[in-house]
């Protein structure tokens, strides 16, 4: 799956790593790998295999 973080567009699209519970791992091109808390910020779907 393919997201973005609706506050920070800057980071790019970003590939889901994994999800464990809440937490979502994101790989962004120009950020790096992020852990996002999903109770806390609604990634938006650019893509979903």
């Amino acid at each position: 799956m393919f997201v973005r973080h609706p506050k920070c567009p800057d980071w790019g699209v970003g590939q889901v790593q994994s999800r464990i519970g809440n937490l979502v791992t994101v790989n962004f091109p120009d950020e790096g790998k992020k852990v996002i808390n999903g109770e806390l910020v609604t990634l938006e779907i650019v893509y979903n295999l």
